[in-house]
């Protein structure tokens, strides 16, 4: 259902049911849980890979089938601290901003991420396509409206007209137009999507681990500050890092032309 594997410092998370285009059943969403938290907690991990298997979808959002409305109601669960899946609130299982990520994740969309699947790929912190990846926000088709902050997320990437008419229409955009849009940051062919996730994925990797992870704090916050705040919050990292080992040797080994050796301390 979720395959998860670590190698050279680089976790591989794979939504694996092509037999329903990577669809998520509360139970799936309970297991992606577990994968994105196993990655945070793994010391070996420094970035992971987020992708769908097979070539015809990275993720079609909730299982319609599995998700018809429980017996006990939203409000009913809505202060609940945990979430399984039998729970009305199955969905925050997947809520990648509620979970407090330290890591960055990239998102590499084989094909169709439409509905949970698009918001997942939002929340993610970098976004690479396949030249047959499709997007889409679809739930008004079907009577329902993104949960995982998809709308928030899609607001803040694009233009209002853009993200606007995406997400009344409902309507799916191929890659090229994904491209065009900034909602991906690359489109490659589909066999090279994994190789060159995998290559992003060592060229972070290899930088200092705890100045990615402030990096990716200080992205996270600058929507949510106001930039004169956000500006001193900046400064306040930077001045943690400031006399971190990792950053001795990175100085060191620009100075004598070697690559550094990072232990993230």
């Amino acid at each position: 259902m979720i395959d998860f594997k670590v190698a050279d410092g680089i976790a591989t998370i794979v939504i694996d049911r092509p037999a329903r285009r990577n669809a998520l059943a509360p139970s799936t969403m309970v297991a992606l849980n577990e994968a994105l938290l196993r990655f945070e907690d793994d010391g070996s991990a420094r970035v992971a890979i987020l992708t769908g298997a097979g070539t015809l979808a990275f993720c079609a959002g909730a299982d319609i089938h599995e998700t018809v409305p429980k017996e006990r109601g939203f409000l009913q669960g809505y202060f609940d601290r945990k979430t399984d899946a039998t729970h009305p609130l199955y969905v925050r299982n997947i809520a990648l901003s509620r979970m407090g990520l330290t890591k960055p994740i990239i998102a590499a969309v084989n094909g169709a991420a439409v509905g949970g699947g698009m918001e997942i790929a939002l929340n993610c912190d970098l976004c690479i396509g396949s030249a047959n990846a499709r997007f889409g926000l679809t739930e008004v088709r079907i009577g329902s409206i993104p949960a995982i902050a998809g709308i928030q997320r899609l607001m803040r990437s694009l233009p209002r007209p853009v993200a606007m008419q995406l997400l009344l229409t409902g309507e799916i955009v191929g890659a090229a137009k994904a491209l065009e849009w900034g909602i991906v940051s690359e489109v490659v062919e589909a066999e090279r999507l994994m190789p060159r996730a995998r290559e992003i994925a060592h060229s972070i990797a290899d930088n200092a681990p705890l100045a990615v992870r402030a990096a990716k704090r200080l992205a996270d916050k600058a929507a949510e500050l106001p930039l004169s705040e956000a500006a001193d919050f900046e400064e306040m990292l930077w001045g943690h890092l400031y006399g971190s080992a990792d950053r001795v040797e990175g100085r060191r080994a620009f100075s004598e032309k070697r690559k550094p050796q990072f232990r993230g301390a």
